[in-house]
């Protein structure tokens, strides 16, 4: 069992977020373990931290946050051998969800005691500048990168998911919905919007991928067919019932390689916004390691 690690939280999370980190790391120090926290001051900093605790032979890096912490600090220790851990402590916690790591402290921290640890296959985004983007749980192109973009940060932080359904409400009427051209392993196909995961799940325990995995190779990409208002209300009342994969409009393919074309259409990755279209989107070099139940 490793004694160090860094865990890197985001203070801007808030107070509440901090009681249940600290909660943790007294489970943590209570087992042997020697944790050390480091705060980042601005967006990308995770990335900073955790690469430089890599280069320093620290053996497990902890994200403490949500999916836009855990996509920073694994984008910092890609191509290390140092493993990645979780403490969930952000709104959707999507990939603690796909990969079973519990909510609660006392849990989490257990987890991060025990050290076992499996491969992660990452994807990596990357754009017309040059500019590389990992990410670990899905990258989205159209109508719900566009909600993502739009969306309040304070008001995430003090209605929680209501946020997106909020900003969803809002982008709706003035979305212009353009066709995304996409290519999967070569074959090109068009749709509204376009969803590229790693796993089965989408803002937080909702199904859309059924028998996609992130610890599997390759890509599930979603194509939402149909346009407008009413089919993107459609594909939201679906989400929460479980519906969704078998919705008509729907089509989920599986790739390797996939490309996404369309001028200046919005992309999140993981949760956080990510620019714009084109993008090519491909695996990571190399796997990493997540620590697991």
């Amino acid at each position: 069992m490793p004694t160090r690690m860094l865990i890197v939280f985001n203070p801007a999370a808030g107070a509440r977020r901090r009681r249940r980190l600290l909660a943790a790391l007294d489970l943590m120090r209570g087992v042997g373990l020697r944790p050390e926290v480091a705060d980042t001051a601005r967006r990308g900093h995770a990335v900073e931290l955790a690469r430089d605790a890599a280069a320093s032979g620290v053996p497990i890096v902890v994200a403490a946050g949500g999916d836009g912490t855990i996509a920073e600090v694994a984008d910092g220790l890609a191509g290390s051998e140092t493993a990645l851990g979780v403490l969930p402590l952000g709104t959707a916690n999507v990939l603690a969800l796909e990969l079973g790591i519990p909510r609660a402290p006392a849990q989490a921290a257990a987890v991060l005691a025990m050290g076992r640890t499996a491969l992660l296959h990452p994807g990596l985004a990357q754009y017309a500048d040059g500019r590389e983007l990992l990410f670990v749980q899905m990258l989205g192109a159209g109508f719900d990168a566009a909600v993502v973009h739009g969306l309040s940060t304070p008001l995430k932080r003090v209605i929680g998911k209501g946020a997106y359904v909020w900003q969803t409400l809002r982008e709706m009427p003035r979305y212009p919905f353009a066709p995304i051209r996409t290519g999967i392993d070569g074959r090109i196909e068009d749709a509204a919007s376009v969803i590229v995961t790693k796993g089965r799940l989408y803002a937080g325990r909702f199904l859309l991928a059924p028998g996609a995995d992130p610890r599997a190779e390759g890509f599930h990409v979603a194509l939402f067919r149909d346009a407008g208002v009413l089919a993107a209300m459609r594909y939201g009342a679906a989400l929460p019932l479980g519906l969704l994969p078998r919705l008509r409009g729907l089509e989920i393919l599986r790739g390797e390689s996939v490309r996404l074309d369309g001028g200046g259409i919005p992309v999140q990755a993981d949760g956080d916004a990510a620019g714009c279209l084109p993008v090519t989107i491909c695996a990571a070099p190399r796997p990493m390691r997540i620590v697991l139940p």
